[in-house]
């Protein structure tokens, strides 16, 4: 039986966009001598590229360079789906949706460039009211632009895994898809209601 199975998968580039314009922030990974190296960064999508920068002291940078193999996971909403739900017997599941980009790295060298990079990732993240406007000639930027390091992926390979239960009825496909919309939100809400207890 084939791996992954088609039925989970998804082929269509212009959803895979919309997953990674709807959660830019990526799990990046990269591989040097059997060792992975692991960063969570926003990523902006760009004409077949995904954009980015990073502290320039993560040992991951020196990866991002030379057309250095990365694999960029982007995870959207998941959920646990539990056979209490519908009215067949069933077995337990999950629910979920990510897409994986894997492309060739290479450096931002040119601090301009950076810049400009900088600032359309903030104006794309601000989006559609854009209440916050960054700067490029601001004096804070020239600070910051000494600990980043830019970088560009151009994207070889796309694979969208979407498990959303494609194998059962309409039906059912209704009662999960409002199961992982209602966990989802109140998995965001408890644990925002978590970190503000700890807080305090």
């Amino acid at each position: 039986m084939p791996y992954p199975p088609e039925i989970y998968q998804e082929h269509n580039t212009s959803v895979l966009v919309e997953i990674v314009n709807r959660y830019p922030l990526a799990t990046l990974i990269s591989i040097e001598n059997n060792q992975p190296f692991i960063t969570h960064v926003p990523l902006i999508y760009n004409n077949g590229k995904l954009i980015g920068h990073i502290d320039k002291d993560n040992p991951q940078a020196k990866l991002l360079t030379n057309n250095n193999p990365v694999t960029a996971i982007f995870s959207g909403p998941d959920s646990y789906i539990s056979p209490s739900l519908f009215a067949r017997e069933q077995l337990p599941t999950w629910n979920y949706i990510k897409v994986h980009l894997t492309g060739k790295a290479n450096a931002i060298t040119n601090t301009e460039q950076i810049k400009n990079t900088m600032v359309e990732m903030t104006s794309f993240l601000e989006s559609p009211d854009h209440k916050y406007i960054l700067d490029a000639n601001d004096v804070k930027m020239n600070q910051f632009i000494n600990y980043v390091v830019g970088f560009e992926i151009e994207i070889t390979h796309w694979e969208g895994k979407f498990k959303i239960s494609q194998d059962k009825s309409d039906t059912e496909k209704q009662i999960a898809k409002q199961q992982l919309l209602s966990k989802t939100h109140q998995s965001i809400e408890a644990t925002v209601q978590t970190l503000i207890n700890v807080k305090h």
